[in-house]
């Protein structure tokens, strides 16, 4: 009798990939976002950014896709790099040549013609919608550019505010990441926010929202590292731009006031006053009344001229099919207001992540009862819901171990890359007590400070094992 063989497996095609579970999900989540695109293309008028935005863009999220099928990898850089060339780089090339944009980029130039010619990016008599400039003075800031150099021959294109948008959200994201200690992964998770439809829809369009969140998110950043004067300069650029932006300050000041003190708070908000005042304060002075009337009664519906953001939210509904309607908005709009301020008090946020969930949910709060509200601004709470995960995500990665002694004398751990240098702890105040008084905690596996338990922190002990290093992880939330 003969042997038979065992059947031979085949063997795999030179440069194919077995798909895993992440990428087929991967897959899924592109075409879906593909579908939406199209949707939006084909239910938008003919001709406008929108409708330009949706067609490249169902088309780049297909190819995107493509990619994840052909890899084994989870968000792969030919993955990455297709979906953000095909939905934010090619429809803002398109938008630009055929000199298409969002309206917010008009009202923006225009801002910035009045703030070089009178000192005031506000008109005293607005009589249309494109006469109000609802944004703060900040914001006018972008316009500048167009209002020097957009008569000169060649460089009209590159001086409209919608480059500078952009170049401000990939800056501030960037910088977000590196504060939140992602390292070399940095492109890739910020690839991985900026290809999602709500934000690569006002990325190409020029819309104004995304440089107001860039900002917001690197304040988050700096002050979940306990840096609160950095924290009050971005946040207060970012409050110096639009309303939208106001939110997050009580809710900065409360994390540093937990976590770091009320000196840490207190130097959080004067940084964010300064900026303000420098920034605002001149504008003000010089036309308060116009000031009032675009920045306040404009936005909230009580001027003369409707507000154009007129989504089908249910403030926007209780103010225009119910008597006094308007008067009841605002009133939920500050019950909501008191409540999320209770919450503060109550329970204070001890991290960024939890305190960027608690700005999210504040904003959508808002979003949804406000009587003049834009279903755009849904880029506020979803990029501060997703963005903490995600640097948790990517900040997962190995820590060069350290001596417990060492990092509790003194008060820092070192990561892996030199590139960052040392850094602080987490819960800094809790490794320097345990510095000044070292006691031993039988069985403990983490440094107080370093992803330790807030209860150890307060109790001022440290895993204290000089003969044996010990390993932190970035990116998990207090236990």
């Amino acid at each position: 009798m003969t042997a038979t063989k065992p059947t031979e497996r085949a063997a795999p095609v030179p440069g194919s990939a077995r798909p895993t579970q992440s990428s087929r999900t991967e897959t899924v989540l592109l075409a879906l976002c593909a579908a939406l695109a199209l949707a939006l293309a084909l239910s938008s008028p003919p001709g406008v950014p929108q409708q330009i935005w949706g067609g490249c863009a169902a088309v780049g999220y297909a190819a995107a896709a493509l990619a994840a099928v052909r890899s084994a990898r989870r968000w792969a850089p030919s993955t990455a790099v297709v979906a953000a060339v095909g939905t934010v780089v090619v429809p803002f090339v398109v938008l630009v040549v055929l000199d298409r944009a969002q309206m917010e980029v008009g009202v923006v130039e225009r801002a910035g013609d009045l703030l070089l010619d009178t000192g005031s990016p506000y008109s005293e008599d607005p009589v249309r919608v494109s006469d109000f400039n609802p944004y703060l003075p900040g914001m006018a800031l972008f316009g500048l550019p167009h209002a020097l150099f957009g008569e000169v021959p060649g460089a009209g294109l590159l001086a409209g505010p919608r480059w500078w948008f952009a170049l401000c959200f990939l800056g501030t994201m960037v910088g977000a990441a590196r504060v939140a200690g992602i390292g070399r992964r940095t492109r890739r998770a910020v690839a991985l926010v900026t290809v999602c439809p709500a934000v690569a829809l006002p990325l190409a369009i020029g819309g104004v929202d995304p440089p107001v969140v860039g900002m917001a998110c690197l304040g988050l950043a700096y002050a979940g590292r306990g840096d609160a004067g950095r924290a009050g300069l971005a946040l207060g650029l970012a409050a110096a731009l639009k309303w939208t932006a106001w939110p997050a300050l009580p809710v900065v000041f409360a994390l540093l006031a937990a976590r770091r003190g009320g000196r840490a708070a207190l130097r959080c908000a004067l940084s964010t006053a300064a900026v303000l005042a420098l920034v605002c304060a001149p504008v003000v002075v010089a036309g308060a009344r116009a000031c009032v009337q675009h920045v306040v009664l404009y936005p909230l519906g009580l001027a003369d001229v409707p507000s154009s953001a007129a989504s089908p939210l249910p403030g926007h509904l209780l103010a225009t099919y119910v008597p006094h309607g308007t008067a009841v908005t605002l009133a939920a709009l500050a019950l909501a207001a008191v409540l999320m301020a209770a919450s503060l008090v109550l329970r204070p946020p001890r991290t960024a992540w939890v305190a960027a969930d608690r700005i999210a949910l504040g904003l959508i709060l808002a979003m949804l009862l406000a009587p003049a509200s834009r279903s755009g601004y849904l880029i506020y709470p979803l990029l501060l819901f997703v963005w903490f995960r995600i640097a948790a995500l990517y900040g997962d990665e190995a820590v060069t171990p350290v001596r417990a002694s060492a990092a509790c004398r003194y008060g820092r751990v070192l990561w892996a890359r030199g590139t960052r240098g040392p850094v602080r702890p987490e819960c800094l105040r809790g490794a320097e007590a345990s510095c000044r008084r070292p006691r031993s905690v039988r069985g403990a596996g983490e440094l107080a400070g370093c992803g330790c338990p807030e209860r150890g922190c307060r109790e001022g002990r440290t895993a204290y094992a000089s003969a044996s290093p010990v390993r932190t992880v970035r990116g998990r939330r207090p236990r």
